[in-house]
């Protein structure tokens, strides 16, 4: 099994979805260094990209068609401004050229350079990719790449690249292996974690890049806390987080304050002291992510974008209602849970198009509730006991996507993943792990079981559940 890092796991990107918007903008960039890589990138004259499968059933709203364009065109997803990105790539297919790679202006042709397959689907996986490049010599040149969930991107004759080549001292593929490693060597998950991460770069480095995730998840709550207005994408889902910030604070309804990520984070603490209060700022903190990634807005994939509400809420929780928070709690909270997630990772799966939400909302859940129990004290036993919890009550969740968008019921759900989190490190805090009747392994195996059992409906395709009752006109580039 390949080995997987915390920045596999967490990455920083743009919404709204990490298998439909960043996994085809990944390949996108993938595609054009292949044709740099071979020597025909100068002579491409057009690029014809075509989606399978849940690809393309939900691909309109999932902006799936807005990440093609701009990673086309050179536009990076870590790194771009997210502001106007829909009219970025629509003033592409309305102009008719593309920069290609940010370097060369060749023809665009929506309706010819962006074909759905609706009824087709590649064997391999259901999130399918296909590039042509047309050279100036009239041959082509086309690659086939497969989205499968967290932003990661495979081809079907996969070779590990120089980053998965690495040996790590302590390969996990078991939480039973997690625990054995921890015992022998007196370690917590965390200590673990940041022993193989040590294959890969220094330990300061990791605890940096750890740090400016939180940075970006904490930017993104604050964002989603004080940003009104509109969903994109027909449904005309309203933001709440704004709305319920200002209530929670006693603002007046139709103000608009600016005041400094670091002043808003001190009133929020002051303007909590009971459990309810603290249930709805958590509800608040989910909201808030996931309806800036509902807008292309910068989220950090965790472990996918659908579920990125959900750590970021947990851990949040953790540093502004916890009186033993601290950033090295913050730095052990997320070695934890991108442990947990590289467990479901490789044992099951974290694409909803492959497993349903319970492979995602379920799968962040866990991550955030191990990683939770993590710093309320909890041991490697509770830790797991923890993830276990979490994923045990989103067994067999569904996803069913109305109108293909990730708003209803996603933003929500990622609400409720928080608060069971929450839940699941508190019970396995007070219990002793020795008496538990369920393992994580065990979860493990049967999400992947039920996720098989599943059918294809409720996989990420909009064709099951409340996609069939609700009726809504996609808006798309």
């Amino acid at each position: 099994m390949e080995p997987i890092s915390v920045f596999d796991i967490f990455k920083v990107g743009v919404g709204p979805s990490s298998s439909h918007t960043l996994g085809p903008w990944r390949a996108a960039q993938r595609f054009l260094g292949r044709l740099r890589e071979s020597g025909e990138f100068g002579g491409a004259v057009r690029v014809r990209t075509e989606l399978f499968g849940s690809l393309a059933k939900t691909g309109r709203g999932h902006g799936t068609g807005v990440a093609v364009i701009l990673g086309l065109a050179g536009e990076d997803y870590a790194t771009c401004e997210t502001r106007g990105i829909e009219e970025r790539a629509r003033g592409i297919a309305e102009r008719g050229r593309l920069v290609l790679g940010g370097e060369r202006e060749i023809g665009f042709v929506l309706a010819e350079d962006l074909v759905y397959h609706m009824d087709e689907r590649l064997p391999f996986h259901t999130n399918g990719i296909r590039f042509t490049a047309r050279l100036d010599d009239g041959s082509e040149v086309a690659e086939t790449y497969f989205s499968v969930g967290g932003g990661f991107v495979v081809q079907e004759d996969y070779h590990p690249s120089a980053h998965r080549q690495v040996t790590l001292p302590y390969p996990t593929e078991r939480a039973s292996e997690v625990q054995a490693y921890c015992r022998e060597h007196g370690w917590t998950i965390p200590q673990l974690v940041m022993e193989n991460e040590r294959a890969w770069r220094p330990e300061g480095e990791t605890r940096a890049g750890v740090l400016d995730l939180w940075r970006v998840m904490r930017e993104c709550i604050y964002r989603g806390c004080h940003t009104d207005g509109t969903l994109p994408g027909g449904l005309d889902v309203r933001r709440r987080a704004a709305r319920f910030n200002r209530a929670m604070l006693g603002e007046d309804p139709s103000s608009r304050s600016s005041r400094p990520i670091e002043e808003w984070l001190k009133l929020v603490v002051k303007s909590t002291s009971d459990f309810t209060r603290i249930n709805r700022w958590v509800s608040t903190f989910a909201l808030a992510v996931n309806e800036e990634n509902a807008c292309f807005g910068r989220v950090v994939t965790a472990p996918t974008n659908g579920a990125a509400g959900v750590i970021p809420a947990v851990l949040m929780y953790y540093w502004c209602f916890s009186e033993q928070a601290s950033e090295d709690g913050v730095v052990e909270f997320l070695l934890t849970a991108s442990e947990i997630g590289s467990l479901f990772k490789k044992g099951a799966t974290i694409s909803a198009a492959m497993g349903g939400c319970q492979a995602e909302i379920g799968v962040s859940s866990a991550m955030a509730a191990a990683g939770l129990a993590h710093c309320l004290g909890g041991s490697v036993a509770q830790c797991l006991m923890a993830a276990e919890i979490a994923m045990e009550h989103h067994l067999g969740m569904t996803c069913d996507p109305i109108g293909g968008l990730v708003q209803i019921p996603c933003i929500e759900r990622n609400t409720m993943g928080a608060i069971k989190a929450i839940t699941a490190a508190n019970i396995a805090i007070g219990c002793d792990p020795s008496e538990a009747r369920v393992t994580l392994d065990e979860v493990i195996r049967t999400m992947w079981e039920t996720a098989q059992d599943m059918g294809t409906k409720y996989k990420e395709t909009a064709e099951g559940g409340l996609a069939l009752h609700v009726s809504v006109r996609v808006i798309e580039c």
